[in-house]
Parts: C-alpha cells; structure tokens; sequence
C-alpha cells in the first residue's frame, strides 16, 4: 500500500460547489495546498458521474495529487482513478481491493467504536472518522461525535493499527482545524470550507497553512502519513 497525504482532504461535490465545475473546482484546491481529492455525487447518474470523473481527472493532470471516487468502485475503474472512499454500507474493502489492485488507495468511513472493531484493517489505506460536527453537506442520522469522540475512536484505530492514517471530517472550518489536529487527526477531510467558499484557492491555501502548524505544534511530521 502507498503512503497517503491526508493533511488537506478536498471533497468536491457538485451540490456542494454553488453551481461551479467540479473540474476547475478541484484544480484550485490543488492550486491551494490540497493534498488529496475525493468526488462525490449521490445524486448523478452513473453515466454522468464518470463523465464528471473524467472531466476532475482532467483538470488534476499533472498536479500528482491522487483522485478518489466515493462509494463507486467501477467508476474509479473506468476513469482509471488513484482509489475510492468507501461507506459502511459500501463495497466491501477486501472485494474492492481485489479489484483495484494492491496500489489503490482505500479509504473507509469510521463512524463509532463498532466500526473501528469491524473495520478491515489490513485491506484499507486511511479511516475518515466522523462526522465531528455538526455539517450541511450531506445526511446524517448519527450524532456528531465532536473532539472527544475524534479522540477516543483514533486511539481505538490506532491500537488495532498504529500507523494506520487518520483524518477528520465533518463541519471542520478553520477555526476548528487545531482542535482536531490536536486530538490526534493527520489531516482533515473537507468540504464547504473550500468548495463553497468564494475562492477555493484562497480558501485551501489558508486551510493548509493551518492543517500543517497545528501539526507542527504537535510534533507531527508534516509529509506524507505513513
């Protein structure tokens, strides 16, 4: 499995980006400090998601920042992306690595203590623990766990595998970027802050330069997770 860079997490959403093109969206962010990128649409067909794949994946060429598909193995396949993110009601990690292959990233969602203890460990890259807050860009029935719950379920994935890369997401702005940081997250997953703000570029670069001083006053190493 390859290291991944979770410090700045860019997650483009077309119902998250005030009616701009993913593409160019996603290409700011890069522009800006992110690290890695994720598209999600819930709402797109599967023949125009992956024509929205293709046209980020477009925009990304060259920048050597990885592309994530949510949920949807086959259209990482067909757009021939870095790996996908996956839910608790998704795919399976150890089916998907099976069809990505041993160099995709994999990234699954963590929401509680029975996650992390459920989680395939082994077939996975990084976790995405959350939601921290309280967040507008997409349906939850569960509870925000806030900083004490980021705490108490990274220590619960770290005992099961201590380098494994952890990062937060949920309503995380950048007033509350040190806070998660501080309890221990490698970097924070993204949405609103960047995607919705008035310059995406603006936002991300602002939004890196916290992510990596909060991990700085950590002790943290400010490359990539291991």
């Amino acid at each position: 499995m390859i290291p991944v860079d979770l410090r700045l997490y860019g997650l483009v959403d077309p119902t998250r980006s005030g009616g701009r093109d993913p593409g160019s969206l996603a290409a700011a962010a890069v522009a800006g400090g992110a690290t890695l990128i994720q598209l999600r649409d819930k709402q797109a067909s599967t023949r125009r998601f992956v024509e929205e794949a293709r046209l980020v994946r477009a925009a990304m060429r060259g920048s050597g920042v990885p592309l994530l598909i949510n949920d949807r193995v086959d259209v990482a396949l067909a757009v021939a992306a870095e790996g996908v993110h996956l839910g608790q009601d998704d795919m399976d990690a150890r089916d998907a690595r099976r069809q990505l292959g041993p160099n995709a990233i994999i990234g699954l969602t963590i929401k509680n203590e029975a996650d992390v203890d459920s989680a395939p460990i082994g077939a996975i890259d990084y976790v995405a623990i959350g939601g921290v807050f309280e967040t507008l860009s997409k349906d939850n029935p569960d509870k925000p766990v806030g900083i004490d719950g980021l705490t108490r379920l990274i220590g619960r994935v770290r005992a099961r595998r201590p380098n494994l890369p952890v990062c937060a997401i949920a309503g995380i702005n950048d007033e509350r970027v040190p806070g998660v940081i501080g309890a221990g997250a490698d970097g924070v997953a993204i949405i609103s802050a960047i995607f919705m703000a008035d310059d995406a570029e603006a936002a991300a670069r602002g939004l890196r330069i916290t992510v990596d001083r909060a991990l700085e006053a950590r002790g943290a190493a400010t490359g990539s997770a291991a």
